[in-house]
């Protein structure tokens, strides 16, 4: 098998493995109206079990961020799905609030160590000229299992019921996962040395090596980049989570469309990833970050013009739901992947994969806080509160962002590219 096809096969397979993490978060945004009404869960509680889904992922994958450097990827990665998927197929037949919270929570932890791994793999089979077009397009895969999540649990949900959302998509996990532990193997493992690759894996293992979080954190722009990172995720995660109930509840959809049209954030999604990334890689070579914070800027205007203008019809809405969707979902896969790893093997580190982690770990803190904190608020200053909360965010996450292409268009004399 040629190098080309190679890289086909990695990319695929790693899309799949990681669009089916979303197959097993999605559901729960979902059936949130059904477990308010057959179990009686309040908002509040409701938004307590986003938090026993993400907080787990969120900290493990900082705090665990070196185990597919220790026993390997490809292992971590497809046990990882296997246990995310035999943690959920059996959510739907419990009624208690602390079991469905357990479950979320093996949930989550398992899914921490698929993003860092998914990336290391990927990262070793592709250039460093192409990793923004690469990731981008790549980063689809978060989007596009969205869509094809709601979409599943939408069908289950109507034909079967919310109880049989979540068999299904944890088959698929478990499948993928042994596909994975087969077949997603890095390019060291398979013998190909892959051409204008500036760290190989050769420079990897003589490279210093920075494991500890504070050494990490101290990398220049990694704070910053951190902090833009988490701003985005708290923004995407309360779309995800809260949009089909305020769809249903705010804007009077049916419970069927509001889980359906919800996926035009999802949409919009997909095209950014996919374009954005071959966007900077053309028109902002060596100004990445600011290509990204220009592009957050914008996801910030389309998110005020939603709040604005939610009453003027479908639509409307779907138009600044795609545009929104489109300018932020692209700079969190990319800040969070390929400019990640870069900002970790800055002088020859070895820190890529924890890198990796740490920023989409400390990105993941918001998604676990959005719980509680939206639950409260559209509960006490109801849903208009919930969009002010998000935009205040999403401004918060472009200052952050525009401050870390200032800090490295100080050290371009040094030609370091991000």
């Amino acid at each position: 098998m040629n190098l080309k096809a190679r890289q086909i096969l990695i990319f695929i397979l790693g899309w799949l493995a990681y669009a089916s993490t979303y197959l097993l978060r999605k559901p729960l945004g979902v059936i949130k109206a059904d477990l308010e009404v057959s179990l009686s869960i309040s908002k509040t509680e409701l938004g307590w079990l986003d938090t026993a889904l993400l907080l787990p992922y969120a900290l493990m994958q900082m705090c665990l961020g070196q185990v597919g450097d220790r026993i390997g990827a490809r292992l971590t990665l497809g046990m990882s799905l296997i246990l995310a998927g035999l943690s959920m197929i059996s959510f739907g037949y419990w009624n208690t609030t602390p079991v469905l919270g357990l479950l979320l929570f093996i949930n989550g932890s398992a899914q921490s160590q698929c993003w860092p791994n998914c990336s290391k793999i990927l990262l070793s089979w592709f250039a460093d000229r192409v990793r923004n077009s690469v990731f981008g397009m790549f980063g689809t895969c978060a989007f596009g299992g969205g869509i094809i999540g709601t979409f599943l649990a939408v069908i289950l949900q109507t034909n079967y019921g919310w109880r049989a959302v979540y068999v299904p998509p944890s088959l698929i996990a478990i499948f993928l996962g042994i596909l994975v532990l087969i077949f997603y193997r890095q390019s060291s493992e398979a013998g190909v040395d892959i051409p204008d690759r500036e760290v190989s894996d050769r420079q990897a293992k003589i490279g210093k090596s920075s494991s500890s979080l504070y050494e990490i954190w101290k990398i220049p722009m990694v704070a910053e980049v951190a902090i833009s990172v988490f701003c985005l995720k708290v923004v995407r995660y309360c779309m995800y989570m809260w949009l089909p109930l305020y769809l249903l509840r705010q804007l009077n959809y049916s419970k069927s469309l509001s889980g359906m049209f919800s996926t035009v954030f999802d949409i919009g999604g997909v095209a950014g990833s996919a374009l954005i990334g071959v966007l900077i890689d053309r028109f902002y070579a060596g100004r990445s970050i600011f290509g990204n914070a220009v592009s957050v800027a914008l996801s910030t205007i389309f998110l005020i013009c939603f709040n604005l203008t939610c009453t003027w019809g479908m639509a409307i809405n779907a138009v600044f739901m795609f545009l929104a969707g489109a300018f932020s979902s692209g700079p969190d896969t990319l800040l969070g992947g390929s400019i990640a790893a870069e900002l970790g093997e800055k002088g020859n580190r070895n820190a890529a994969v924890a890198t990796v982690g740490l920023i989409n770990g400390f990105g993941s803190v918001g998604t676990f806080m959005e719980g509680p904190i939206i639950g409260f608020i559209s509960t006490y200053y109801g849903w208009s509160g919930m969009f002010y909360f998000m935009i205040i965010l999403s401004i918060i996450g472009t200052i952050s962002c525009f401050k870390a292409a200032k800090i490295h268009k100080k050290e371009s004399t040094n030609n370091v590219t991000v």
